[in-house]
């Protein structure tokens, strides 16, 4: 009987335990580097709601902001080693696995977020979503941030201005071909560094969204700021592959669902914030707006303009072409 009663026991033990292991939601790390409060940060933080909200038990999405796990140096790395499962990098941090991605690096390319968000969300900017497969990353979608402006140690008004200043760029050969073509000095560092690089004078200043501007507070130690509006700053929510195809169907699309609707919701925010956060920049009193004149800003579009040549080649005429068009409402 005794014997019996313990291998009844046994049984039920790992029965449950099994029953334990089967039960165990799947864990889903999304590693970014900006802060909460930025378009990214609660666009991530709305994803990890809806999760818990329709898929309790079955997925737990942890956010990790700020780079507390990677910083934009290696995040994509970690991702492609399955560290982390989801990530939403600048789309200049795709340099090294596709061309075409270089083409949201072109100065002045775009004339506004509407004529972005029309040639990302059409035939071409879609189709470059699953350029990246054959290195084992999936591309879910593009998120907003804004267009760039230049901050400086010095009020830049015309390309003149910039010559032989050290700007921070991302890594990125069109940025640093950006400002070459107008004789200043690029500097790829990592975004955690920018704003000790600013505060000790490393570099001479950076370009940036006014909600990247605001939130890493690089006005309070750049006493001018350029409204350019020269480039966009944009993301692109990537995942593992083979995470991502090996979840059940119905997880799987449960989770683009969430995260279609996340990139929405952080994409109204980027908007709202743009204007919020650079009134709450020069309300501070510590950064000083530079306005051009259309004179002025036609200096810095011509100074630019040969990027585009320079990198046509390698992205595509007909790419460019679209992204031109899309410009037209």
């Amino acid at each position: 009987m005794t014997f019996h009663i313990r291998t009844l026991t046994a049984a039920l033990t790992l029965a449950l335990g099994l029953s334990s292991a089967v039960a165990a939601p799947i864990e889903l790390k999304f590693s970014h580097v900006v802060a909460e409060n930025t378009p990214k940060g609660q666009m991530a933080t709305h994803f990890k709601q809806l999760v818990d909200e329709r898929l309790q038990g079955q997925v737990e999405v942890k956010v990790y902001p700020n780079s507390q796990l990677f910083g934009d140096g290696k995040e994509l790395e970690a991702m492609l080693l399955g560290d982390v499962q989801m990530i939403a990098p600048s789309l200049s941090k795709f340099q090294k696995y596709t061309d075409q991605l270089q083409i949201f690096d072109l100065p002045f390319l775009f004339n506004d977020m509407a004529a972005v968000d029309r040639f990302q969300q059409g035939k071409e900017g879609q189709a470059m979503l699953g350029s990246l497969e054959k290195y084992g990353l999936v591309g879910l979608g593009y998120l907003h941030n804004g267009m760039k402006q230049i901050s400086a140690s010095n009020p830049l008004k015309t390309p003149a201005d910039a010559k032989g200043k050290k700007f921070r760029i991302q890594t990125s050969d069109v940025l640093a071909a950006q400002f070459e073509a107008i004789h200043a000095v690029p500097v790829k560092k990592p975004f955690a560094e920018v704003f000790t690089l600013l505060q000790t004078k490393a570099i001479d200043g950076q370009e940036n969204t006014w909600s990247n501007i605001y939130s890493q507070k690089f006005f309070e130690v750049q006493p001018y700021i350029t409204e350019s509006n020269h480039g966009v700053l944009d993301y692109l929510i990537v995942t593992n592959a083979e995470f991502w195809n090996g979840l059940p169907d119905g997880v799987r699309s449960e989770l683009k669902k969430a995260l279609d609707e996340s990139v929405a919701y952080g994409n109204k925010i980027a908007a709202e914030k743009d204007s919020e956060d650079k009134a709450a920049i020069f309300a501070s009193g510590k950064s000083q707006l530079v306005t051009l004149t259309d004179a002025e800003r036609n200096q810095w579009v011509e100074a630019m303009k040969p990027v585009w040549q320079q990198f046509e080649g390698a992205i595509g005429k007909e790419l460019l072409d679209a992204a031109v068009a899309a410009n037209q409402p």
